[in-house]
């Protein structure tokens, strides 16, 4: 067997990786201890004035006179070095962008030179000089003085042809950022959909509040909290799963327009769509209903993708391209799930219903369910997952939502939406209920339908909470947002953990 088609020994490559990574981590540790015997620290020291190298693109007069200095201070990170003779080039990146460097020995110096032929990829430096284009038409910087602001120790992901091991992208997002500028970009977009939404909200009268993440009672929402023990007051507390119960006895106050941008928890999975810590923004409005919050989310989404993104045409890659332009579709759950499950879905007895559900559709569904748990794993599995283009779907069970108000016309309904885009929820809105009588009903109904042995209703149920409804909170739309999905459809992301930060991985033992 040739040496070209010899089998790859990935355990041995990683080895060789290791000793070698240990070598050059040795390298640079005694590079770091020469600069400090020349009177240099190597972790730096302040260094003002200097600019975004995207500022210092921007500015540059490519029609000024030869004789007119274009002066620039920047700093960053070293992601490229390439040594000719007497002349050094090199790539410097910050937030912003990349610029070349020229260190040319006549113009910055023979001390000045020889240090920099001491730096590695990854040092961070900061540099004075100025604009001029190369023979070959590159915007660089011809540098005449030169600051160590700290040794890199460690080199870059791209001295193992870059970092392409995804889960290392997740553990060590500092690397991703540094070595992908697609990653960086989504986290900037981040950023500034946020402060858009913030802006927007504000615009249309709308204070934004802050609310207790550490709770008595996990309310608000069905979902699994994170148990705690207040040590202080000798009682259990829980991570909060939604703000909703508190940011109504607001509206009790008479605060009238609010919204919280806040985090969750939920004592769940984690999956390409699901993060244990969560961004969502919840939203009231007094004297408001569904069809208010249905206006606002249409407006605010087209209105922060404008701004950030440019476009309410979202590719996603593989030709699937989410079309935002209003107005967005309208169906109501029965339809919807007539759509996909047939015309007759709602005729057929309970024995058909599980054998199409099972036989044709391929759903876990059983007899031992009840026929609304069988029609919405229908609506979850089959028609939630198909809504791509932006959807709201209207008049839900009112079973299914114990904190929103009946329809009018038919009191088994709830006036509600789910807005799905892209196959996920990215935003439930409720008409809210604000009769206490009613209130307090649906929650000893849920309380009976969920309780566990050795659960007490004043453990389970927000007795404040029916306190505060009973003393009077105006008729209201409400709705929540979920940012971490929202961010991913304007990005064209899709995995949750490509828009956080730090998400929540395994624990390495």
């Amino acid at each position: 067997m040739s040496e070209n088609t010899a089998p790859v020994n990935e355990e041995q490559i990683s080895v060789e990786n290791q000793q070698e990574m240990n070598e050059l981590f040795a390298q640079r540790l005694q590079k770091a201890e020469d600069l400090k015997a020349m009177g240099i620290n190597p972790y730096g020291e302040r260094f003002d004035n200097h600019e975004k190298i995207a500022d210092c693109r921007a500015k540059f007069n490519p029609e000024a006179p030869e004789d007119e200095v274009q002066k620039a201070i920047v700093a960053g990170r070293l992601t490229a070095i390439r040594v000719m003779g007497k002349s050094i080039f090199a790539d410097v990146k910050d937030s912003s962008g990349r610029i070349q460097l020229y260190i040319g020995k006549n113009s910055i110096g023979e001390e000045q030179f020889d240090l920099f032929k001491r730096m590695d990829i990854g040092d961070i430096i900061g540099v004075e000089g100025h604009l001029f284009t190369t023979k070959t038409g590159e915007l660089s910087i011809k540098a005449e003085n030169f600051k160590v602001l700290c040794k890199s120790l460690r080199p870059l992901p791209e001295k193992y042809h870059g970092l392409t091991n995804v889960e290392q992208r997740y553990r060590q997002r500092y690397l991703d950022l540094i070595v992908n500028d697609e990653s960086r970009k989504v986290f900037q977009q981040r950023i500034a959909i946020i402060r858009e939404i913030r802006r927007f909200m504000e615009d249309r009268g709308f204070m934004e509040v802050e609310t207790p993440m550490l709770q008595a009672i996990a309310g608000g929402a069905s979902a699994n909290p994170f148990k705690t023990y207040y040590e202080a007051l000798n009682a259990p507390m829980y991570m909060r799963i939604a703000p909703e119960l508190y940011l109504k006895r607001l509206l009790v106050g008479g605060f009238e327009k609010v919204f919280e941008l806040n985090r969750n928890f939920r004592n769940e999975g984690v999956s390409r769509r699901h993060n244990p810590e969560f961004t969502m923004m919840e939203v009231y409005q007094a004297y408001g209903d569904c069809n208010s919050m249905m206006e606002l989310v249409e407006d605010l989404i087209t209105t922060v993708a404008m701004k950030v993104i440019g476009t309410l045409q979202i590719d996603h890659g593989n030709g699937k391209v989410i079309n935002l332009e209003k107005p967005w579709r309208r169906i109501t759950y029965h339809d919807i799930v007539r759509e996909k499950a047939g015309a007759d879905w709602f005729e057929l007895s309970k024995e058909e219903k599980v054998k199409r559900a099972t036989e044709e559709f391929k759903l876990n569904v059983c007899m031992e369910m009840s026929e609304l748990d069988i029609t919405n794993e229908v609506y979850e599995k089959m028609c939630e997952c198909n809504n791509i283009q932006p959807t709201f779907v209207t008049r839900l069970p009112a079973e299914l939502l114990p904190l929103a108000r009946t329809c009018k016309d038919d009191p088994t309904l709830v006036d509600v939406f789910e807005l799905g885009i892209n196959g996920q929820e990215i935003a439930p809105a409720y008409t809210e209920l604000n009769d206490p009588v009613e209130q307090r009903k649906r929650f000893m109904e849920q309380f009976e339908a969920t309780k566990a042995e050795g659960d007490k209703v004043e453990d389970k149920v927000d007795e404040d909470f029916l306190v505060a409804l009973e003393h009077g909170m105006p008729p209201a739309g409400g709705m929540g947002i979920g940012i971490d999905r929202l961010i991913m459809l304007l990005t064209g992301s899709e995995a949750i953990r490509d828009v956080l930060l730090f998400p929540q991985m395994k624990i390495k033992k």
